[in-house]
């Protein structure tokens, strides 16, 4: 199962599919946005596949600079991928779904390669792979807010950020060695 009503929260277990889509979606992206992306890479809670996640597809585009992508956002509309905004500062945001039902499907996020936010997302998703208790630990927390917020993203992705700034803040440790 793939997609999710926006602004709502529903978690699953991790589906085999979701690699699959989302390695499918990477080359597509990667023909698309050539020579402006540098890397794209599979991240948030669908590439870990030990925990429970949206059923979202999170992906990651690096560009040396974010203006890079201003030429493809039409070409990349016309293969149903939509600029929605630049929803935090140094982030573009493009999503894909079925915008009759109000689904989404992929989150596509545009971020400076290199920069701190590309080097957040990956940190994140290699050092919760790499230790399974941070990513339990990420799990349970996941589900709590799910449970409390089904109807309110918004607050369930609130509830989440000061564990996330924890295991942020050890993963960077982690990936540096220090």
């Amino acid at each position: 199962m793939t997609g999710l009503k926006r602004g709502t929260v529903m978690l699953v277990p991790h589906q085999d599919e979701w690699t699959q889509s989302a390695e499918r979606t990477i080359q597509t992206l990667k023909q698309l946005l050539e020579p402006a992306a540098v890397d794209i890479q599979h991240i948030g809670s669908t590439a870990i596949p030990s925990i429970h996640a949206k059923p979202i597809i999170d992906l990651v585009v690096g560009v040396r600079n974010l203006d890079d992508i201003a030429p493809y956002v039409e070409l990349l509309k016309q293969h149903d991928i939509v600029f929605r905004k630049e929803d935090v500062a140094g982030q573009l945001l493009f999503v894909m779904g079925d915008f009759e039902k109000d689904t989404r499907t992929h989150h596509i996020h545009v971020v400076r390669w290199n920069g701190a936010e590309w080097n957040n997302y990956i940190n994140f998703r290699d050092y919760l792979n790499r230790y399974p208790d941070k990513a339990m630990q990420y799990d349970a927390c996941k589900k709590k807010l799910a449970a409390q917020f089904a109807d309110d993203r918004g607050r369930y992705t609130a509830g989440k950020q000061e564990l996330i700034g924890c295991l942020l803040k050890e993963a960077h440790a982690w990936r540096s060695g220090t």
